[in-house]
């Protein structure tokens, strides 16, 4: 299991909230795939204030109400929110739509034109009033990292796309993170759009297992240790299948093959970003 800088376990296979909340015909649906997750063991959930303009924290707020101690809660700001006096606001619409009085994990969701010592002073006036737990950033690269200098040890993780189709990350900023004990959460682990998941490579080592490439491609972010994987998922046979991909073992041989249908990166990318 993943533990965040100061020691915190987070379990390393949770579930991803992007989409929900933007059609109300969906809600139902939506809450229940949540709560199935976390009667899967599945009991992070990642959400953010931009995610359906908030509602899609109203449906993380519905699934976990009377079982929030079970619950690791990770939301995000906007960047446009992320000033001193404006991140501490948009993190009390949070907690108001998602019925809770703490957030777990508050991050800002990419840079904007707010400094980020600004944003991290707001995150950190949150802590100490008990708002949130953690505080850290998403879809950063190394050098916005180590910008945020000596309050870098307070960075609980970096939220970054990162599956198969995007290795970038594993260049730089992957060991960057794992030097500073700063667990890497992927976001999209099953790409979009299905493309990666018809790669002839992914189906191979799928038929070896007897599982689906979603779940192959879930179980290769979660083959290292310092990575937490947050696929989303509505349907419940796709939950179900996310939550028994943390069972899959890779081989090496499997690793072999999958490395030859998507070539790690040999030099320093762009970080991708949805």
């Amino acid at each position: 299991m993943p533990t965040l800088p100061d020691g915190t376990p987070v379990p390393a296979l949770g579930q991803g909230t992007w989409h929900m909340g933007e059609l109300a015909s969906q809600r139902r649906i939506e809450v229940d795939a949540l709560r199935l997750g976390l009667d899967l063991g599945m009991t992070l959930i990642d959400t953010a204030e931009m995610y359906g303009e908030g509602g899609a924290e109203e449906v993380v707020g519905e699934a976990i109400a009377g079982r929030r101690d079970g619950v690791f809660l990770v939301s995000k700001v906007y960047p446009h929110n992320a000033s001193r006096r404006g991140a501490v606001a948009a993190c009390e619409r949070s907690l108001k739509r998602l019925r809770v009085e703490t957030i777990d994990l508050y991050l800002l969701h990419w840079r904007g034109s707010h400094p980020l010592a600004e944003t991290v002073a707001a995150f950190e006036a949150l802590k100490a009033a008990g708002k949130i737990r953690h505080w850290g950033v998403s879809n950063c690269d190394v050098d916005d990292l180590e910008e945020l200098g000596a309050a870098l040890p307070d960075c609980a993780t970096d939220q970054v796309l990162y599956s198969l189709e995007h290795r970038g990350v594993e260049f730089d900023l992957l060991p960057f993170c794992a030097g500073h004990r700063m667990p890497v959460m992927a976001y999209s682990p099953v790409g979009q759009g299905g493309r990666m998941l018809r790669n002839a490579a992914l189906a191979e080592v799928a038929q070896r297992h007897g599982v689906t490439p979603a779940q192959v491609a879930i179980a290769w972010t979660l083959r290292h240790p310092h990575v937490v994987s947050i696929p989303k998922a509505s349907d419940p046979a796709h939950v179900r299948q996310n939550a028994t991909a943390r069972d899959i073992v890779l081989t090496a041989e499997d690793l072999t093959t999958l490395d030859r249908g998507f070539a790690p990166p040999t030099r320093k990318r762009s970080l991708a970003m949805l």
